[in-house]
């Protein structure tokens, strides 16, 4: 069998938008929609005269669940954070975020964007890799209940117990789930802006400003590079990790503003070329009504980066 063209552009696009948000991981997307593909190849569907897609889409969470189990299995040096990418264009739909079908019912409950959010990304990692497709399949790619028990090889009504499960698991993430307006992109901007501010004039008050009593800070270094091997809560200490790395590390630090998984972020290199210590990384931060920033992730991980340009 020979996939055409046709089959592979068709398909490509939804394929990696499933798997990323499956995995969160945009290597690991790349991986399974190559080998998606390959399957395809090597051992093809029964019955070709029926459209290709809800195959595909079997194989692709197949092979999706069994990397998080094996994931979970393995474990993972400190704190795990997704993979950023960049959404910089929002009139031309990126390559990971599939085109809404024209007969899409307005029935999901996460939009695309929101979908690929690090807040997102991360409430998903509660869930079991099979409440995860689930969730998926019904709430963000709006497939009805008979479509996501043909593609997980389950019964309906295990379908629904797992969706009623799955969105319960989530209700931590319902409760601070952000707005969907140009408002909190702005808050975000502002947030950062003045972040970078208070870091480069070591303005100690207006950071506390900023940032709320109970934040958090997050660091992925994925086992490659120096990062917090747990998360640091609580203003004091999170201030002190800043202002005390910004001392630490040496070399120039430069920034640059962009947009990664919906919202805005900060791309920052050093020019220092120290074994252990991050050239690049991302800085993502979550803010409540007020603006204030209440979360801090930074992704410090080279093989994390090599979509964050």
């Amino acid at each position: 069998m020979a996939i055409s063209a046709e089959i592979y552009n068709a398909n490509h696009q939804f394929l990696w938008g499933l798997c990323y948000r499956m995995t969160g991981n945009a290597a690991d997307a790349d991986e399974i929609v190559q080998e998606t593909f390959v399957k395809a190849l090597e051992k093809p569907p029964q019955r070709m005269e029926e459209p290709l897609r809800p195959w595909l889409v079997r194989v692709a969470l197949n092979l999706s669940r069994d990397l998080l189990r094996r994931r979970k299995r393995r474990g993972y040096v400190g704190e795990w954070l997704p993979t950023p990418v960049p959404t910089d264009s929002l009139a031309d739909p990126p390559s990971y975020d599939p085109p809404t079908s024209e007969n899409a019912s307005p029935a999901a409950r996460y939009e695309m964007l929101e979908s690929i959010s690090f807040a997102f990304l991360l409430a998903l990692e509660a869930l079991s890799p099979t409440a995860r497709a689930v969730l998926l399949l019904r709430d963000v790619f709006d497939y009805t209940t008979n479509e996501t028990a043909e593609a997980l090889g389950i019964s309906e009504t295990s379908a629904k117990v797992i969706l009623h499960r799955a969105r319960k698991a989530l209700s931590a993430y319902e409760k601070k789930r952000p707005g969907k307006t140009a408002n909190l992109t702005a808050m975000t901007r502002q947030a950062l802006e003045r972040f970078l501010y208070c870091l480069d004039q070591r303005d100690i008050a207006g950071l506390e400003q900023l940032l709320t009593e109970d934040v958090v800070s997050v660091s992925d270094g994925g086992g490659d590079v120096y990062a917090a091997i747990k998360p640091i809560y609580g203003r004091r200490k999170v201030m002190r990790l800043i202002f005390g790395l910004a001392k630490k590390i040496p070399g120039v630090l430069s920034f640059a503003f962009t947009t990664l998984n919906g919202l805005p972020a900060l791309i920052a290199e050093n020019d220092c070329k120290i074994a252990g210590i991050a050239e690049r990384f991302t800085i993502h931060c979550e803010v409540n009504e007020a603006g204030r920033i209440q979360k801090l992730d930074i992704v410090l991980a080279p093989k994390k980066l090599t979509a964050a340009r």
